[in-house]
């Protein structure tokens, strides 16, 4: 993570986002979506991770979240460890994968720029924590996330994507459980 970036209240409620090398648009196909929900999942069950609000956007990703253990960083941390190598053994698994040799090369390429990473590089390296002090705040943040597919064109509503929390906030009921922001 870069030091720029820093979770510095671990006690509280965050926006990230984080997003693949060069902003490659990887989440096309629902196995590679099922990744990132499904760890999501083990880390809302197994780590401690709140998952109050989410959207999976192509090639990038927006999460309101806190860590119950007080480790923000060390959980982000873990979850993106897990999902980068997860998400490149898919895709190189993938025979459907029609773009699977420059994904891994371009993977390469980025880890090969990168002092601190070995072998291949999934996630840019920033999470551009916001810490999310006042309820004008949440929601403002709250908007922006379901907000994101309809800016871009990929939906009228926001509720209509499938990998975002806005179904839940709409009454219906999403790909994951999630914590609501009272």
């Amino acid at each position: 993570m870069s030091r720029k970036y820093k979770f510095h209240n671990p006690e509280g409620l965050f926006f990230v986002s984080f997003a693949t090398v060069n902003w490659i648009d990887v989440f096309v196909r629902d196995e590679f979506n099922m990744v990132l929900i499904d760890s999501l999942n083990y880390c809302r069950k197994n780590l401690g991770m709140e998952v109050f609000c989410y959207c999976i956007m192509p090639s990038h990703v927006h999460l309101i979240f806190r860590a119950k253990d007080n480790n923000p960083s060390h959980l982000l941390g873990r979850y993106k460890e897990y999902t980068s190598k997860a998400l490149v053994k898919a895709i190189a698994e993938n025979p459907q994968e029609s773009r699977k040799e420059w994904l891994l090369w371009m993977f390469e390429r980025a880890a090969s720029k990168s002092s601190n990473v070995k072998g291949k590089q999934f996630w840019q390296h920033h999470n551009k924590p916001i810490e999310l002090w006042s309820s004008h705040v949440i929601d403002q943040k709250l908007a922006y996330v379901h907000q994101n597919p309809v800016d871009a064109g990929f939906v009228n509503e926001s509720e209509h994507w499938k990998y975002s929390s806005a179904v839940d906030y709409s009454g219906g009921k999403g790909l994951l459980e999630i914590d609501f922001i009272d």
